[in-house]
């Protein structure tokens, strides 16, 4: 059995054609019970023309909720699609998702049953721990302020428990640039066996070392900001020579430290024409996964309206998810079309300032964890009024 491994060593579902390896199990529980039992199979055939494995992933689902359509529209966005990593023990399905099994994923699929019933969990928080950045991002949803704002990790400690008992299982770490906190490995092992934590970077001040202690602590995954697979273009958004440069090593650096990695493009209209190269580059790089998120007119942008894609651009990005191998593609903008806006239902954002917004995009605050507890907040924000929208109010 012929495997194509990334810096990490990891599998990526490519074979020689002879089937599964007897190591790796035929299907991965994702949920168990008298109403719904599913489970995830990844398949190992010969793609056309040729001898490679695309270890595509097939789910198959029985019980009375199965047929529910939330429930079907959660299901059917994994069927198909490439899988991240699988071994004997764990199927990835996305450095999005919590490794199945876990305990992490058991309360992600618990928590997205009862989203049936209409209880909302925050599954996805991300906390800007710091404004702290050597890059001037010319898309930044939260430029700096000037105040070199930050929480202290005995703040963040207090959030990462809260949020933990509220259910979620998607602990992200952002900024300004989080490399470079200095007790970044100290919040990352702050998060238990109940979530997964991941950690957006732009490549500046993630040096091995550092990916090394992340990946001790327990770091799942890292998202590497990229604008533009050209460097001078991508250099110019970032404001500042090298940022390409950096962000190359720091992908280098998290693999070589066997973490999961994510290559995270903000699209606008003028990045549509790389679609392709920014899936090359993450393929030649060994990620394994590619997100295309689009851009917001927010932050330094928030009075550019003619950034966002228009319906061509979407219709293209779609045809390209669709015909794309390896490494495996997550498109936000056709999450949003299956589901409506998450912001205020499964995402919450905390900002270095402690003020709790719906998402990172939408910059209102609803409480600052400062004065009162996360839950409360949270509740308050069931009278959001874009929850599950299918267009971004940020984009209207």
């Amino acid at each position: 059995m012929a495997e194509d491994k990334g810096a990490a060593g990891v599998r990526v579902g490519v074979g020689d054609g002879e089937g599964v390896a007897e190591s790796v199990p035929k299907s991965y529980p994702l949920y168990s019970s008298v109403l719904l039992r599913a489970g995830a199979r990844v398949q190992r055939g010969r793609a056309q023309g040729g001898g490679v494995l695309d270890g595509r992933v097939k789910v198959d689902a029985s019980g009375p909720l199965s047929r529910l359509p939330l429930v079907k529209s959660a299901l059917q966005m994994f069927d198909g699609q490439l899988s991240v990593h699988a071994d004997s023990e764990k199927l990835c399905l996305s450095t999005w998702i919590p490794p199945i099994p876990s305990r992490a994923f058991s309360r992600l699929a618990d928590s997205r049953l009862w989203a049936v019933l209409g209880r909302r969990t925050p599954d996805q928080v991300t906390i800007s721990i710091t404004e702290e950045c050597p890059n001037r991002c010319a898309h930044c949803a939260l430029p700096n302020s000037g105040n070199k704002l930050h929480l202290t990790p005995e703040t963040v400690k207090g959030i990462i428990g809260q949020i933990l008992d509220m259910g979620t299982t998607l602990v992200i770490f952002d900024g300004g640039e989080p490399a470079l906190y200095r007790e970044l490995p100290e919040l990352v092992a702050a998060v238990d066996d109940r979530a997964i934590s991941t950690l957006f970077t732009s490549g500046a001040g993630f040096t091995a070392a550092l990916a090394r202690r992340l990946k001790q602590a327990g770091l799942y995954a890292v998202n590497v900001s990229l604008d533009s697979p050209v460097e001078t273009e991508h250099d110019a958004m970032r404001g500042r020579e090298g940022v390409f440069s950096e962000a190359m090593q720091a992908i280098e650096n998290a693999l070589a430290a066997g973490l999961l990695v994510d290559l995270y493009v903000v699209l606008r209209r003028e990045n549509m024409p790389h679609l392709e190269s920014f899936h090359e580059l993450a393929r030649r790089m060994g990620v394994h996964e590619l997100t295309f998120f689009e851009v917001v007119c927010t932050g330094r942008w928030s009075e550019r309206q003619n950034i966002a894609l228009l319906p061509a651009d979407h219709a293209r990005l779609a045809e390209f998810v669709l015909s794309a191998g390896a490494p495996r593609i997550f498109s936000v903008p056709e999450a949003y079309k299956r589901f409506g806006c998450f912001a205020a239902t499964s995402w919450l954002h905390i900002t270095p300032a402690g003020e709790v917004y719906p998402c990172s995009c939408y910059p209102e605050s609803w409480g600052s964890i400062l004065s009162e507890p996360i839950k409360k907040i949270w509740g308050r924000m069931r009278a959001f009024p874009y929850k599950k929208s299918k267009v971004c109010p940020m984009r209207k």
